[in-house]
């Protein structure tokens, strides 16, 4: 599928939010036909591979549409671009989402989605930054992701640069300790550039959140690290954009003389988003669909991008 970019829309938002590269930001219908199309590229993929994680991959789809086709400031051409903003996927088992946005973006051939997970493969199953062009940084263990963009947030500042850092873990991964470590310092050093996104859709490998670890409330979790935290329909483009841009102009928005609070976003979503038989189950946390299942949900998430 092939979405036409159209013209620059007039809700862009502030120069810092223009897309860089050769695609000017798409507006708010046009990213829901790519977030279908990256969904279809998520069953596609896993169905291939006959391995994968769809639930979580197709969760945060409409997240990572809006980011690397509206608020990012990238460019594919380039990948290294030292003023490029950073993108963490701390929930790396997800990258089924970020493999398909980047090649749907343009920073490699679409064909290589079909070699997802094979040993030659530059798509392993999990991101690995020496093998695949746009991933800025490996993922594995979870809970690591926040730390390293804690990291890049503050080199950004010591170097000039005024870059913004993605980070995007799952409402499961927060039960790591190092995730809170890192919640706790980046206050400290006030970093304004940092957003950090949790994909809450409930479910785990092996359960609801609730049942195995519950966390309470999220957003009053970070407020009390220091963080501007906000809720929103993780799967409501909509809101999703109108968070993400508020998060990019509000990175400079003092919170008291001489501060600028990081940004967390707690983002409701439902695990399996757009294919039904998937949604809301824990099942299908780690389960790759068979040729039939593949094609009934490609079906309906077709039909739903048609109506």
């Amino acid at each position: 599928m092939t979405v036409d970019p159209g013209t620059m829309p007039s809700d862009a938002g502030s120069a810092r939010a223009v897309v860089n590269g050769d695609l000017a930001p798409l507006t708010i219908a046009q990213l829901e036909r790519m977030a279908g199309t990256i969904r279809c590229d998520i069953i596609e993929m896993i169905c291939t591979a006959q391995a994968g994680h769809p639930g979580g991959s197709l969760s945060a789809a409409d997240i990572v549409t809006a980011l690397y086709f509206r608020v990012m400031r990238i460019d594919p051409r380039n990948p290294s671009w030292p003023d490029r903003d950073r993108f963490i996927l701390s929930k790396g088992h997800a990258c089924p989402v970020w493999y398909s946005a980047l090649a749907e973006r343009g920073y490699f051939d679409k064909r290589h989605l079909a070699t997802l997970r094979r040993l030659d493969s530059i798509l392993q199953g999990h991101p690995d930054m020496r093998k695949t062009p746009g991933i800025d940084m490996t993922a594995g263990s979870l809970g690591h992701g926040l730390s390293v963009g804690l990291g890049m947030a503050l080199g950004g500042r010591l170097q000039g640069r005024d870059y913004h850092v993605w980070v995007v873990l799952g409402d499961g991964e927060v039960q790591e300790g190092s995730v809170w470590e890192a919640a706790m310092a980046a206050p400290r050093w006030n970093l304004g550039n940092l957003t950090a996104i949790v994909d809450c859709n409930r479910l785990q490998n092996d359960g609801y959140v609730q049942d195995i670890m519950p966390a309470g409330s999220l957003a009053d979790k970070w407020r009390a690290f220091g963080w501007t935290a906000r809720e929103i329909d993780g799967n409501d483009m909509a809101e999703v954009v109108r968070a993400l841009e508020e998060a990019r102009a509000g990175s400079t928005a003092p919170v008291r003389a001489g501060t600028m609070a990081p940004v967390c976003i707690i983002a409701h979503t439902v695990k399996g988003k757009g294919v039904s038989y998937m949604e809301d189950v824990a099942a299908w946390h780690g389960r790759a669909p068979c040729l039939e299942e593949a094609e009934l949900a490609l079906d309906e998430i077709r039909r739903a991008c048609a109506g």
